[in-house]
């Protein structure tokens, strides 16, 4: 299997053979004509040269034997069926492939006039893991620079491009939406009778019972201070203030143990649902005015605009 088969040079043979690279070269069958050292390591390829190697008999026993190439799905034929469409579709096709030992490799195969492939593996491990590491390090960056650091809900800039997303999905649906803003009553007093970290330790409990309070895929973030805003799409004005009763009641409910001291919590919300074609700022002039009116009228109530 690795002597020469092929009428090359000596020369080329040799650096092929010396290579880090793996060479291997299947004919229109795909059965094996060639192939170097590295190839015969990568692929796990029988040393009995006398032995017809094909290329799915191969796939199947580094299957078997759990080595080689990474299948997602666990399904051998179904992932040879999926070689046969591709392997011949066009003269050149390069891919990475991640194997089981996670490995990455760039592979590439060459069709001649003949059908036959030549097919070379190169060891990009390195390459791979400093792009997913830069990739996962941006993730971190972009995810940072959108949450509340101390309650850990997103901040007003994830909140902003969030809504305009539903927004643009709303117009194509032509449901109604509901903003509604919350805002911690009398927080000034729990700072100044408990200190900033209490004042901290409140916010991040209103936060999470908030959270609770809402539905999977509402939408919510921390506007500023003590105030947070909740977004909830395709929600009727009469939906929007049964979550937003229950949210104010799991607070008022849910006194906190600081220190051995206890901090009754409460809030106001203000709330508004408009039609698909209102922009973010007519959610929010809204709601606020709302808000405003809670305020107005004794705190620890919700207000519809």
């Amino acid at each position: 299997m690795f002597l020469a088969q092929l009428k090359v040079s000596p020369k080329l043979q040799q650096f092929v053979e010396l290579s880090n690279d793996g060479y291997g070269i299947f004919d229109s069958d795909d059965t094996l004509l060639y192939c170097n050292q590295k190839f015969s390591e990568l692929l796990s390829v029988p040393i009995d040269s006398s032995k017809n190697v094909n290329l799915e008999d191969l796939l199947r026993e580094n299957h078997k034997n759990g080595r080689g190439i990474r299948i997602s799905s666990g399904d051998i034929e179904a992932f040879i069926n999926y070689t046969k469409k591709v392997r011949r579709s066009r003269d050149f096709r390069l891919f990475e492939v991640d194997f089981i030992d996670g490995r990455w490799f760039l592979f590439s195969e060459q069709l001649n006039e003949h059908n036959e492939i030549l097919v070379q593996i190169k060891d990009i491990t390195k390459q791979k893991v400093s792009e997913l590491s830069l990739e996962e390090a941006v993730s971190d960056l972009r995810t940072a620079a959108l949450t509340d650091e101390l309650t850990k809900v997103g901040n007003r800039r994830a909140l902003v491009e969030s809504v305009a997303n539903e927004l643009s999905r709303c117009r194509r649906s032509g449901a109604s939406m509901t903003m509604f803003l919350i805002d911690l009553d009398h927080f000034k007093a729990v700072n100044d009778t408990y200190g900033h970290q209490g004042g901290d330790v409140a916010l991040r409990h209103v936060a999470d019972l908030i959270k609770i309070s809402l539905r999977p895929y509402d939408i919510l973030g921390r506007i500023g201070g003590e105030e947070f805003a909740v977004f909830l799409s395709n929600t009727v004005s009469e939906d929007g203030l049964q979550i937003a009763e229950r949210t104010r009641k799991a607070i008022q409910n849910s006194p906190i143990d600081y220190n051995g001291r206890v901090i009754n919590l409460s809030i106001s919300i203000g709330l508004t649902t408009l039609g698909c074609n209102a922009e973010f700022e007519n959610l929010y002039e809204q709601a606020d005015e709302a808000l405003y009116r809670s305020k107005k009228a004794g705190r620890n109530r919700v207000t519809v605009y």
